[in-house]
């Protein structure tokens, strides 16, 4: 039975970072298929204007919290979220946790050259991690078709599709089913850190859960993005006074 609680409507296993890993893990082994999603506050205020990015969150097999502002809100509901379960960590730990088995990992995503990048490093961290195979996130309906062929002949365990939300996880919901892979995560930036292009924020501003904060402040033109965090603490607010 899963244990979850809802954020302005968006459901989120309450789990920390080993109980998500270990459910990966058992998802790898129970012979159905699962995509798993990771939403962070930007992706909960786009799902209130998003009728399909809404069903995909509310029918994934496992929704982590990829932002403290998540963890932050759920003080405000039933069950509370202990920790931020970033996507970034988790796919990781899921790496650490199969390197050296028979599961396999394809990377889908980012510009031209950024997902082999990024499994040459990974490759490297985690060297008898099985990567088998990789595609950038650039392409028209004719090249979607032989990433979808390339993907199916190849057959990976796991699909890491970062193209960013909400498209990634509504390409995964689209074509889950036809790809046959036994877990699908939506990775978002993911591939650029893997590759080094990306720095991620110190660990003091991880610790501290201003980690939004360090990426605005190197990243400026994320602004207009960033301005969807007050207004998701405003309507987290509200809906409180609202009950």
């Amino acid at each position: 039975m899963r244990k979850m609680t809802q954020i302005l409507d968006v459901p989120f296993d309450a789990v920390n970072m080993a109980e998500a890993v270990a459910i990966v893990k058992g998802f790898l082994q129970d012979g159905k298929q699962h995509y798993i999603c990771t939403p962070n506050p930007e992706i909960v205020m786009e799902a209130q204007q998003d009728k399909e990015l809404m069903r995909i969150l509310r029918e994934a097999d496992l929704v982590v919290p990829d932002g403290i502002g998540v963890v932050w809100a759920s003080r405000y509901s039933e069950i509370r979220l202990t920790e931020r379960v970033a996507g970034y960590d988790l796919t990781q730990n899921i790496f650490q946790a199969i390197a050296g088995s028979a599961e396999s990992v394809y990377f889908f995503g980012g510009a031209p050259g950024v997902a082999s990048t990024a499994a040459r490093q990974m490759k490297k961290k985690y060297p008898q991690l099985n990567i088998v195979g990789g595609h950038n996130g650039y392409f028209d309906d004719a090249e979607e078709k032989k990433i979808l062929a390339d993907i199916k002949r190849l057959a990976p365990s796991i699909l890491l599709v970062g193209l960013g939300a909400p498209k990634q996880e509504k390409w995964i919901a689209a074509h889950i089913e036809e790809l046959g892979v036994k877990v699908a995560i939506g990775v978002g930036g993911s591939f650029d850190v893997m590759a080094g292009n990306v720095k991620r924020a110190p660990k003091l501003f991880q610790k501290l859960g201003l980690e939004w904060f360090y990426r605005l402040i190197t990243q400026p033109t994320r602004w207009r993005r960033m301005m969807r965090l007050p207004k998701f603490a405003c309507t987290v607010l509200k809906k409180k006074k609202q009950r």
